[in-house]
């Protein structure tokens, strides 16, 4: 075998190797590659009790009550379906009643989603500068009232 026939097969060899290995990183991924589920997503999905995940949405308006100590049960809408949360801990101090929330835990067999983590989401008329550039290009924006934000129409 020449030089030239090994360096070529070395490299085919790498590049099966490579594609085998990127192929099994995506195949594992393939269920949590999106940073959260709404409240209708799992209700389509048969997620197992206490499979740990991320469940996105608003909270819904009049469902917050705070038990006794640091526990908080809310509800987390997408406007579709909603479902309710247990939550022990502090709360974000930007967590309010129809602001956008996500929450990291697990589903109890009883249909409620016990959270250990709460992010709240900043206001969602929010637009990163680069994304309000872009949309200006295109003619899709129009001037928000603070500071000059740009919000999508």
């Amino acid at each position: 075998m020449t030089r030239k026939r090994r360096r070529g097969l070395l490299i085919g060899t790498c590049l099966v190797v490579l594609g085998v290995a990127v192929g099994l990183v995506l195949y594992a991924m393939r269920d949590s590659i999106v940073f959260f589920y709404s409240p209708s997503d799992i209700a389509k999905m048969e997620i197992a009790p206490g499979q740990r995940i991320r469940l996105g949405g608003l909270v819904e308006t009049g469902s917050v009550k705070r038990d006794e100590g640091t526990t908080v049960r809310f509800a987390v809408t997408d406007g579709a379906k909603v479902l309710p949360v247990t939550f022990t801990g502090v709360l974000p101090d930007l967590f309010r009643e129809g602001q956008g929330v996500v929450t990291e835990g697990a589903l109890q067999p009883d249909g409620t989603f016990k959270a250990d983590n709460v992010l709240a989401k900043h206001d969602e008329n929010y637009m990163p500068p680069e994304v309000a550039a872009k949309l200006k290009e295109q003619g899709v924006w129009r001037e928000g009232d603070a500071g000059g934000e740009v919000t999508a129409q």
